[in-house]
């Protein structure tokens, strides 16, 4: 976890095109982080830039503020303003970002990174609608386009608009743990964990009108993480047929049902593991585990860490 004696500095990157939704998550979701962020926004060189919407911004800083950035997050941009070249002012720009630096896009500016070779030989995620054009241009970038966001290394991509949010709440969740996480959600009002590997919602059918919706199932399993949940208690909760509940549930969710009940058990397990003592065989009967290996299995299928790894990077002294 990251020291907090000073905020970590922040440089949004606002680029030509750029969308005014977007380019407000950094600072609404991290500065709501109870000044753990000093968030400022600047342009490639200072001045107004324009907007995918009917009006331009201004800001008040240049790209100097990008050499002292512990973290640079880059904006995205229609897809008519995808650079197939990297414009020099914006090149020069990325040029200035320290080594060590955390560098985040959202939605398609994953393409500034991977044109500024960023994204060589790693993981990322762009907008499902460009993901044949991003693998076209950058066969050397590991790209999977379903999923939310994608964390490796230093370098963190995102899909869709509101995958902006999910990959800034990330953020708040590795540098300072989950209840600062859940907190700012609560106050921004959104979802405070949809997983990076869930799904990006791609064409998915509006539910017919009338059909009953899967949410107060949902509910009622998080509150029995602990107890055997299997697809037929579900239906039958539901009131709905196996085939109809399973359907309904991944139109709903982007999962099925299985999938989903273990990743809620798995974000359970992280929570206590960073808020308790308990040892990983209690924390896995709470969660709903069969055993301690199980949860294992699952913990570092979903995030690349064992628990007792997870608990010494992430555990507040108490």
């Amino acid at each position: 976890m990251r020291d907090t004696a000073s905020p970590e500095r922040v440089a949004v990157l606002a680029l030509d095109g750029v969308y005014p939704f977007e380019l407000g998550i950094p600072s609404r979701i991290l500065g709501a982080a109870d000044g753990r962020y000093e968030v400022s926004t600047c342009t490639v060189d200072g001045g107004p830039v324009r907007t995918n919407a009917d009006f331009g911004i201004t800001v008040d800083h240049g790209p100097e503020i990008l050499e002292t950035a512990d973290t640079v997050i880059v904006t995205s941009m229609p897809p008519s303003h995808i650079p197939a070249d990297l414009p020099d002012e914006v090149a020069a720009a990325l040029a200035r970002i320290r080594p060590d630096a955390r560098i985040v896009s959202i939605c398609t500016a994953a393409f500034v990174l991977a044109e500024a070779g960023l994204l060589d030989g790693r993981r990322a995620t762009t907008h499902w609608q460009v993901a044949d054009l991003f693998r076209r241009r950058y066969p050397r970038v590991e790209l999977d386009p379903d999923v939310l966001f994608v964390a490796d290394g230093r370098m963190l991509t995102s899909a869709g608009a509101a995958s902006g949010v999910d990959i800034c709440l990330h953020i708040v969740r590795t540098d300072h743990g989950s209840d600062l996480a859940n907190t700012v959600a609560r106050r921004c009002v959104v979802p405070p964990f949809r997983d990076g590997g869930q799904a990006q919602y791609i064409e998915q059918p509006v539910p017919e009108s009338g059909a009953a919706s899967t949410a107060a199932t949902r509910a009622w399993a998080l509150e029995r993480l602990d107890e055997p949940l299997t697809l037929s208690d579900l239906a039958r909760h539901a009131r709905m047929s196996l085939r109809t509940f399973a359907r309904r549930f991944n139109d709903e969710v982007g999962l099925s049902p299985g999938r989903w009940i273990v990743q809620q058990r798995v974000v359970r397990a992280r929570h206590l593991l960073e808020s308790s003592d308990l040892s990983v065989d209690r924390i896995a009967a709470e969660v709903g585990f069969a055993t301690g290996a199980s949860l294992r299995q699952h913990l570092h299928a979903s995030i690349g860490v064992s628990p007792q790894a997870y608990r010494r990077t992430f555990q507040q002294a108490r």
